[in-house]
């Protein structure tokens, strides 16, 4: 078989296994003694978990200051982190939380050396090319889904009509460690579960069918599909405190972060910054709601536009297998069986519809025409576009 060229990007040294948050201080002390340390609110407080990063910290002798947020990072919470920061000769940023709070922490650790604001820099509105200078930048998760303490990127979002949500991109973004310890999402309550979990799968699921997949990305793209299969309902639902299956998820979540930075995503996150630049949807509700509708579209438009033998049909069909546990249907069946699967998710984890956020019938024309797709299976129209979201209003 022939192996098409591709490239394959730096991953964060992954350090990977329940009570491992408790070497935090001993990394951070090899980037030097003074650190930042980013958290969202209070929630990491009252599971009793900055305790433990705390403990850790001072007992690796790292003096920090701690800087805590809520919501999703803005062009001036980013800017106002860096002024009040900048002065203080840090030697490195150590973010503690879900996918906004590691962006957040992402992107103050790359604005501190330059001490500028970070809005010229964002793609779509760069008017400045970023020199990749950053301090260093350790990762500690808290929810399994964004993968983003895996990627190079720092998604930054501005909601409203003219909102948006832009990347601060750089191959030195990326973290230098990832803490990935399951322990840190025992307490992740179910609806935030169901829709980390889903956005892990629609990285994953997205990169494997991309036209930029390649057999490396592919393996581990199926490695965390099996994973999120037999996790994603139980700890969503009645066992969120077996730690079993919250390693899968987290598992999984880290992969969906290597498979995206290394093959590109689909329609689903092509909508997902628009929509997240219109209304406030946590990003991991906008996957999880779009994933069986944009799954169905677009393996319709690949049988009528390329035949039922197409590639990308048998890469569905193959997530089919995986996900049904029926390794010998028929290319048909298998897809079908995906978006059975998808639809079933999607209905026992009370996913929400875009309506529910106040999206509308009069915002889809705007929405559509702002989707991106390069990374897409197959090209889809505006209608296609709209049609999907109509279908989740």
């Amino acid at each position: 078989m022939t192996i098409k060229p591709f490239d394959f990007y730096r991953t964060p040294k992954l350090m990977f296994g329940a009570g491992r948050v408790k070497e935090l201080g001993q990394i951070a002390a090899q980037y030097g003694s003074h650190v930042l340390v980013v958290t969202g609110g209070d929630s990491l407080d009252r599971t009793g978990y900055w305790k433990r990063c705390e403990e850790s910290l001072n007992q690796a002798s790292v003096r920090f200051r701690r800087y805590r947020f809520s919501g999703e990072p803005s062009p001036d919470l980013v800017d106002t982190a860096v002024m009040e920061f900048a002065p203080l000769s840090l030697d490195a940023v150590v973010a503690i939380g879900g996918g906004s709070v590691i962006d957040c922490g992402k992107a103050i650790a790359a604005m501190l050396p330059l001490r500028e604001p970070v809005m010229p820099y964002l793609e779509g509105v760069a008017t400045k090319i970023h020199p990749g200078r950053t301090l260093p930048f350790i990762a500690v998760p808290t929810t399994a889904g964004t993968g983003s303490e895996a990627t190079k990127n720092a998604v930054i979002s501005q909601v409203g009509k003219k909102g948006f949500k832009k990347s601060l991109r750089h191959d030195h973004f990326t973290p230098v460690c990832a803490i990935v310890d399951p322990e840190m999402t025992l307490t992740c309550p179910p609806q935030v579960t169901a829709a980390c979990g889903m956005d892990a799968l629609t990285q994953i699921l997205e990169s494997y069918v991309s036209p930029r997949a390649s057999p490396f990305t592919d393996a581990l793209a199926l490695s965390g599909i099996e994973h999120i299969r037999s996790a994603l309902l139980p700890a969503a639902t009645d066992r969120g405190d077996d730690i079993d299956l919250r390693a899968s998820l987290a598992y999984a979540a880290f992969l969906s972060g290597v498979t995206l930075a290394n093959a590109g995503l689909g329609i689903i996150h092509g909508l997902a910054a628009p929509l997240g630049g219109l209304v406030e949807i946590p990003h991991g509700i906008v996957c999880a709601t779009l994933l069986a509708e944009a799954c169905r579209l677009n393996i319709r438009r690949i049988r009528e536009l390329r035949g039922p033998e197409d590639i990308m049909l048998f890469k569905y069909a193959r997530v089919g297998r995986v996900l049904s546990r029926e390794p010998h249907a028929d290319i048909a069946t298998a897809c079908n069986l995906l978006l059975e699967r998808l639809d079933e998710w999607t209905e026992t984890l009370s996913i929400p519809r875009l309506g529910h956020f106040g999206v509308t019938e009069s915002d889809l024309d705007d929405l559509a025409l702002q989707a991106g797709q390069k990374t897409n299976p197959v090209k889809l129209e505006i209608e296609d576009i709209k049609t999907i979201l109509r279908a989740r209003l």
